[in-house]
């Protein structure tokens, strides 16, 4: 492990859920984690002293960070005189993105502060006609999460909704003691590939619709997770309604929203 000699610089703000990754060798591995296919820019999110920043800066893509906090925004002002102009200061999760990008790729990837994971996902997915590849850090519980397949566990909606756009690999575990503070919990790393043909053949708001009702109650059969669709008896005739959610592949997610669509 190489610790960062200007760590004490910034201090983690526990309000922001920042644990400053310390060691070069995982810092480096999250960054060769991105193939570079398929687009021009990267964009980091929360790239806190740039630990993970300095190895986006050797690839041969233009690096963007973007970065709520003030304190290390001036860091890397003074720390990475190159990347200033490329500095945005805002909230990734209330950010109009357009701004900096226009309509061109990018790719994301980070160490993502745990407390709002899961909403840095769900804003990248409502962006992937720009984003063909995420790559980052989350805490492990929730990579495993979205990389599971149905009958596990902990397959739910970040699994349906992000497998349905993208091929996630869930890379390898970084252990707490690699970070200052520490976290109380693994972290794991993942890496998604946007799908060649990432359209569905079904209504994709009512797709979303389908699968975040259907987990809310994922211990009832799909045929009374939907009862609020008011759906023909014909219908929930249909073997696949007496499953329940985590039983469903994307594949079935897909045709029993095409089934509804039809329907209604």
């Amino acid at each position: 492990m190489t610790n960062n000699p200007n760590q004490h610089q910034v201090k983690a703000k526990k309000h922001l859920g920042q644990h400053f990754l310390n060691d070069e060798s995982v810092a480096q591995k999250i960054a060769d984690s991105l193939t570079l296919q398929g687009y021009k820019n990267i964009l980091e999110i929360g790239p806190g002293m740039g630990v993970l920043t300095k190895y986006l800066l050797k690839k041969e893509v233009t690096t963007y960070v973007i970065e709520i906090d003030s304190e290390s925004v001036e860091y890397l002002k003074a720390n990475y005189l190159n990347l200033a102009p490329r500095i945005i200061e805002k909230d990734f999760l209330k950010y109009d993105l357009n701004a900096f990008f226009k309509q061109e790729n990018f790719a994301i990837i980070g160490n993502f502060p745990y407390n709002i994971s899961s909403q840095i996902v769900f804003k990248a997915l409502e962006m992937r006609n720009q984003i063909p590849e995420f790559s980052g850090m989350f805490q492990k519980e929730v990579a495993l999460r979205i990389c599971s397949n149905k009958g596990s566990k902990v397959y739910g909606i970040l699994s349906v909704l992000v497998q349905a756009f993208y091929k996630a690999e869930y890379l390898f575990t970084v252990p707490p003691n690699v970070f200052n503070p520490p976290p109380k919990v693994d972290s794991g790393v993942l890496r998604l590939i946007r799908k060649t043909d990432y359209s569905l053949p079904c209504d994709e708001k009512l797709f979303f619709k389908t699968v975040k009702t259907a987990f809310q109650q994922r211990r009832k059969t799909i045929r009374n997770s939907l009862k609020t669709f008011n759906l023909s008896d014909n219908l929930k005739a249909n073997s696949i309604f007496d499953k329940r959610p985590e039983q469903l592949s994307v594949q079935e997610f897909i045709e029993l929203t095409q089934w509804i669509e039809n329907e209604i």
